[in-house]
């Protein structure tokens, strides 16, 4: 399934006016869990739409015309031992902050952030549109199982010509999403493409940016590749990032090493965590530049990691036409190991001793613990 537009009915919405953020939930037209799954494919597609039309919202705006907006992409997820749980929300607000200022909108401040993703899945829950743990995930260490994706985005005011936001709604999703990658490939290709340019927009989490990301991973599924990787735009020689996930190899001398951050990589939240959990198993990891030649060589692992693509193995590189082979085509022992980790502490299975799961409870309207 991975990603669907079978959203859930409840969405919050908030409108920057004046200095001030006007907050409201909207619960859009729904049936009961069972009679939408139930529906026909041309009823269920009709009421889909419903929940994605909103005609008080203007259709030309920076956002429509111009790609001006950013969104954010975390999971709430089933948990062992009941209810679900929000994988480090407080990442995800400070980063749409960030995102926003660096856009020049006004930012949506962190504390309503985490009220808008919490109150969300709280009331769709409320109303069935929630997930039960299933313990037959472990058996592929969750590599398969659902959460429940939450969308925070940005749309600016009714606007053409262009210019920057000045009363920006933000809004907030919910629906179900699964695997993100087909179990078809496991082989990834160096894109011909430009991601980002220094001084440009590559560190936020914005719109435009996924145009050359969408092309680029449309031309390797063309090519019978799972994902893309790019290069640095300067001297074409560095690893970047995926289309849609940061990226990390491990070497032949025991070092895990991941593209250092700067105005052309997205800062993940599940990247560091991988660097964390890595380093809590007493893996050396570093944050550098990283060149093609010394991964064709040196790399016995590779993996992306994102909130969509969790922690998953690329088993062959293929760079102008040369493809290498990495751990003779499985999965390294490392990242099977920082996958189960990470899927474990997600949905409840080993003990969050970091504090990163913020837990939903169905009562207590408000209350977040």
């Amino acid at each position: 399934m991975a990603f669907g537009l079978n959203t859930y009915p409840v969405v919050y919405r908030a409108k920057y006016d004046t200095g001030n953020w006007r907050e409201e939930y909207l619960e859009k037209a729904h049936k009961t869990p069972a009679e939408e799954a139930a529906l026909d494919s041309a009823a269920a597609a009709a009421l889909a739409d419903s929940r994605n039309c909103y005609p008080d919202m203007p259709l030309v705006s920076y956002t429509s015309q111009y790609g001006y907006g950013v969104f954010e992409g975390l999971k709430a997820l089933p948990q062992k031992d009941g209810g679900l749980a929000i994988f480090r929300p407080d990442q995800n607000a400070a980063r749409f902050a960030r995102s926003m200022k660096g856009l020049y909108m006004p930012p949506f401040p962190e504390e309503l952030f985490l009220k808008a993703v919490t109150g969300t899945v709280r009331r769709n829950a409320a109303l069935g549109f929630s997930l039960v743990y299933d313990p037959a995930w472990e058996k592929d260490a969750f590599s398969n199982a659902p959460a429940v994706y939450i969308r925070p985005f940005s749309c600016s005011e009714g606007a053409i010509g262009v210019s920057i936001a000045k009363a920006p709604w933000v809004i907030c999703i919910c629906s179900p999403v699964t695997a993100y990658y087909s179990d078809a490939s496991s082989d990834a290709v160096v894109s011909g493409r430009i991601r980002a340019n220094p001084r440009g927009t590559g560190w936020i989490k914005c719109a435009a940016n996924y145009v050359i990301s969408a092309l680029a991973k449309h031309e390797a599924n063309e090519g019978g590749f799972v994902e893309c990787v790019f290069l640095d735009a300067v001297e074409r020689k560095y690893f970047e990032e995926g289309s849609s996930c940061n990226i990390f190899f491990y070497l032949k001398s025991g070092e895990l090493v991941t593209p250092e951050l700067g105005d052309t990589i997205l800062p993940g939240i599940t990247r560091l965590s991988v660097i964390e959990l890595a380093q809590d198993r007493g893996v050396r990891v570093s944050e550098r530049k990283i060149s093609v030649e010394e991964v064709l060589s040196e790399a016995r692992e590779c993996f992306f990691c994102g909130t969509a693509a969790g922690a998953t193995p690329f088993t062959s590189l293929t760079c102008q036409g040369r493809k290498t082979v990495f751990n003779k085509g499985k999965e390294g022992e490392l990242t099977a190991e920082l996958r189960r980790t990470l899927k474990g502490i997600q949905y409840g299975l080993i003990e969050d001793r970091k504090g990163w799961l913020h837990h939903v409870s169905r009562s207590n309207e408000g209350r977040a613990d």
